[in-house]
């Protein structure tokens, strides 16, 4: 089986390796046989990535896949304008945050053969219903479980510090540092390092995980946040905000807690996490809701082959 992995790659120009979550349910799907190529589509606007669509009949011709299979709404919809080969959709969250992106991936899996929401709060979102659909988060890849002390020593965190781990960049709204600020300014602790997600490598990011007390995810909007599910899968406690599917996702997970938007809801949280300072079992949870790559590639063939067949 061959298959024609689409994307954005706006932000990266084109270069599907820093795409991690595309690259990595790509390695997964060729890990269970099937021939898999990336097409990353560059431009903004209806002619940025209609300019794309000559490019994209190119590849076809040349890989002749079996199935496109594109990731967000939009690369979905030009991916439909052929109806040579079929089209599964996979639908991230920032199709359903405007009217028009909402509009535009509506109307495109109208046409594709399935649709995949990676939440459930997506799909309920969504103005046209897709005809077959499945929710299924993206998976995450994950490694042994790593000593504190040696991750600490590895990333050279304080050790008489709450090291903090903010869910993203300081510079994107979206993840809301400004909430963050105000919770720990309640607090009003000399003893905390909040630490930027920002400029660290796949490998210093695990090592992060495991060796922060907490992950603070304070976000505004999210699909099903990949860094949350990395997070529970080395057991760190998190504090995240009541968006998306984080309250699924923690069900039973032990000392992380979901908040409002409320600053000092937030800093209690947070408190309640150091006074416990106790690791999670959130890599349990992740193997119960079979979220690994290879967990979620398996998924994602079988949806295949019942299109093909």
């Amino acid at each position: 089986m061959k298959v024609l992995l689409v994307h954005s790659g706006n932000a990266v120009n084109g270069d599907s390796e820093r795409y991690t979550f595309v690259r990595e349910q790509g390695e997964s799907l060729h890990a269970l046989g099937i021939d898999v190529e990336y097409f990353a589509i560059v431009g903004k606007g209806v002619k940025g990535y209609l300019s794309n669509y000559r490019r994209l009949q190119k590849a076809i011709e040349e890989f002749q896949p079996h199935l496109i299979h594109a990731h967000f709404g939009l690369c979905g919809a030009l991916c439909v304008m052929q109806s040579r080969v079929p089209v599964v959709i996979t639908c991230h969250n920032g199709e359903t945050l405007s009217r028009y992106g909402n509009i535009i991936t509506s109307l495109a899996i109208q046409r594709a053969a399935h649709t995949i929401c990676v939440a459930q709060h997506i799909y309920d979102k969504l103005y046209l219903k897709p005809k077959k659909y499945t929710i299924k988060p993206c998976g995450i890849e994950i490694t042994d479980v790593m000593d504190k002390t040696i991750a600490q020593q590895a990333m050279n965190l304080p050790k008489d510090k709450i090291n903090i781990l903010f869910g993203g960049s300081f510079s994107n709204l979206r993840k809301n540092v400004a909430l963050a600020n105000a919770a720990l300014h309640i607090l009003n602790r000399d003893d905390i390092n909040m630490i930027e997600m920002k400029g660290f490598s796949r490998e210093q990011v695990t090592w992060l995980y495991n060796a922060c007390d907490m992950l603070l995810l304070p976000t505004k909007s999210e699909g099903s946040p990949q860094v949350l599910k990395e997070a529970m899968a080395y057991n760190c406690p998190i504090v995240a905000t009541d968006v998306a599917d984080i309250t699924y996702l923690l069900d039973g997970v032990s000392n992380s807690y979901v908040t409002t938007f409320e600053p000092s809801d937030v800093a209690d949280k947070i408190q309640k996490v150091i006074a416990l300072g106790e690791r999670t079992n959130g890599r349990e949870r992740i193997m119960q809701l079979r979220l690994t790559n290879r967990e979620v590639a398996k998924a994602i063939k079988t949806i295949y082959e019942n299109i093909l067949s």
